[in-house]
């Protein structure tokens, strides 16, 4: 059997370039890990590979609901609930991965799940005892063997993230806290643009109708209550948000 060697680097190649290019797309979104290094909740040394970035909190599941608090640190644990969530799903996903996932999904979905990792544990660190216990993440629906359900889980949990940041922003009442959450948000939008150019490459798809004001072209806000509303079928430990800012009429 003769191997077309030239079309077979061709191959190879553009293999390459494609993961080269998302890569790089998504390079910046160390940004959130900087800012916590620059507010300085966390040492360089958190950044380094070791048993406390499992994806799964160790924590024993919390009897009775936990409720995220009020004011500014309410709104933190609102994001540290969502990122615990998300770092869950990518350290399963890549853990577990699905049937002929390719180099180029492998990469971006190791950067992501690094990502959500930071993004937690920053919360985390930042809060301390204030912050939620870890959550019990049930992910029952969800077929981690099949490139379908994991992307558009991922899809889903990125979008919303991006919209649950977008909502919460004007509820913070600290500068420097608006500023984080900022930084954050661009980052995930990456992840949302990466995941949707993933399950449609080179189209539109990645600003879709579904996730943008049809008006302003911007991403889309949601209030804390329809995000955990969305989120609480992955999340087996009961959270209640009734202490939680409301936005001003």
């Amino acid at each position: 059997m003769e191997i077309n060697v030239k079309s077979l680097t061709t191959d190879n190649n553009s293999e390459t370039a494609k993961i080269s290019s998302r890569r790089t797309f998504l390079k910046w979104s160390s940004a959130a890990a900087l800012a916590a290094l620059a507010f300085g909740a966390i040492g360089p040394e958190k950044f380094v590979a070791n048993d406390a970035f499992l994806g799964l909190p160790i924590e024993p599941l919390a009897q009775g609901a936990v409720d995220l608090g009020k004011g500014d640190i309410g709104i933190l644990n609102y994001a540290y609930a969502l990122e615990q969530l998300e770092a869950a799903f990518y350290t399963q996903v890549i853990s577990t991965k699905f049937n002929r996932m390719t180099s180029a999904e492998s990469a971006i979905l190791t950067d992501i799940r690094d990502h959500e990792i930071a993004h937690r544990e920053f919360f985390k660190v930042a809060l301390g005892k204030k912050a939620i216990p870890g959550l019990q993440v049930n992910f029952t629906s969800i077929d981690f063997g099949s490139r379908e359900s994991v992307l558009g889980t991922a899809k889903t949990f990125e979008d919303l993230g991006v919209s649950a940041y977008n909502g919460a922003g004007q509820l913070l009442k600290k500068g420097e806290y608006l500023l984080l959450a900022g930084k954050i948000v661009s980052v995930e939008a990456r992840h949302a643009a990466s995941i949707r150019d993933l399950l449609q490459p080179m189209s539109s798809y990645f600003s879709g109708d579904d996730v943008t004001d049809p008006n302003t072209g911007l991403d889309m806000a949601k209030m804390p209550s329809e995000v955990l509303a969305a989120a609480g079928p992955f999340i087996r430990t009961r959270i209640t948000a009734n202490n939680l800012p409301r936005p001003k009429m």
